[in-house]
C-alpha cells in the first residue's frame, strides 16, 4: 500500500490528466460533429465542456509538474528518438493552443463568427494532435 498521500498523488496523478485531456478531446469531436449538423448550442455547450476539460488538466499537470519530479522516458534508440520528436512537438503546439483557444473562444463570444470560424479551422486540428499525442506520450512513460 502507500505509505504517503505524496506517494498516492505522485502515482494517480498522471493518469487523472491523460483521463482530463482525453475527455476534452471527446468534447472536442462532439463540437465539430454538432457544428457539421448544424446545431449550434450543441457545439457552443461541447466546446465549453471541452475547454473545461483542458483548462482542469493544464491546472493538475501545473500543480503536479511543480510539486512532483517529472518521469523520465528511459526507452533507448529508435523508440527515444520517436518519444523525443512526438514530445516535442506536442510541447510546441500545447503551447500555441492556449492563446489560439482563447482566441476562437473570444470570437464566439463576440459573434464575429467569420473569424471563429477560420480560426477554428487551424485550432481543432491542433488541440486533436495535442490530445492523442499527450495520451501517446502517457502510454509511452508507463511502458518503459
Amino acid at each position: 500500500m502507500y505509505s504517503t498521500m505524496y506517494e498516492l498523488l505522485a502515482r494517480w496523478l498522471p493518469l487523472v490528466d491523460s483521463i482530463l485531456i482525453g475527455l476534452s478531446g471527446v468534447f472536442l469531436v462532439r463540437g465539430l460533429i454538432s457544428i457539421r449538423r448544424g446545431r449550434t448550442e450543441e457545439h457552443h455547450r461541447n466546446m465549453i465542456v471541452a475547454t473545461s476539460f483542458a483548462a482542469l488538466f493544464l491546472i493538475v499537470y501545473v500543480i503536479r509538474y511543480l510539486v512532483f519530479a517529472p518521469k523520465i522516458f528511459a526507452g533507448e534508440g529508435a523508440v527515444r528518438v520517436i518519444y523525443l520528436f512526438i514530445l516535442i512537438t506536442h510541447t510546441i503546439l500545447a503551447t500555441v493552443l492556449g492563446p489560439l483557444v482563447l482566441v476562437v473562444l473570444y470570437f464566439a463570444i463576440r459573434g464575429q463568427l467569420a473569424r471563429h470560424k477560420r480560426l477554428a479551422r487551424i485550432t481543432w486540428p491542433i488541440w486533436a494532435y495535442v490530445v492523442v499525442t499527450g495520451w501517446i506520450i502517457f502510454l509511452m512513460l508507463q511502458a518503459f
